[in-house]
């Protein structure tokens, strides 16, 4: 019996060296030295050092003088992360996107985009579609006493054109630009 016991405990033990130990430190560290902003969470600092926020995570924003990010399903808590597993055909979900479009609705502004009334899979989706982000200018406008244009050209400095998908726009990146207070750069 032992002669069998000795080589499973000797590949259990060598194994768990290997995926337990190796593994991780070789990923961890050819991650932070090729990729050292995204493997630390891709975090945006203020002037003072502070951490602000992740590129890569949605945060709520109330108010009306901000951009609002697409709804979560989970609050934008990172632990809860999901969607909110109702159907297409729940009357929960149509009644809530009727009444957060009802809500959204502006006189003279068209249809509000899905992206304002729906979640994204994981609840944590900080991009918005550059039409999503232009359908909130009006409220903006009016809320901080900004032209719109100034808006419009802020938005078109912060879309995002990836290799592959549409063009996007992060959300988080957007009000950061708002709070500053700095003005856009003229269109040329």
């Amino acid at each position: 019996m032992l002669k069998q016991l000795r080589p499973a405990i000797s590949v259990l033990a060598f194994m768990t060296l290997v995926t337990g130990v190796v593994y991780p430190l070789t990923v961890t560290g050819v991650a932070q030295l090729a990729f050292p902003a995204q493997a630390n969470g891709s975090l945006i600092t203020g002037a003072k050092g502070e951490v602000l926020g992740s590129s890569l995570l949605a945060q709520p924003f109330s108010g009306t003088e901000w951009f609002h990010p697409r709804p979560s399903a989970a609050g934008f808590a990172t632990v809860a992360s999901g969607a909110s597993n109702l159907a297409p055909s729940n009357p929960a979900l149509a009644e809530r996107i009727a009444a957060d479009a009802q809500r959204l609705q502006a006189e003279g502004q068209g249809a509000v985009p899905m992206q304002l009334v729906t979640t994204s899979a994981s609840g944590l989706d900080p991009h918005l579609s550059p039409a999503a982000a232009q359908f909130q200018i009006a409220r903006i406008a009016v809320a901080r006493g900004i032209p719109t244009a100034s808006l419009e050209r802020l938005i078109e400095q912060h879309v995002q054109r990836p290799l592959v998908g549409p063009a996007v726009v992060n959300v988080l990146a957007l009000n950061l630009a708002l709070a500053d207070n700095s003005p856009p750069a003229q269109a040329e």
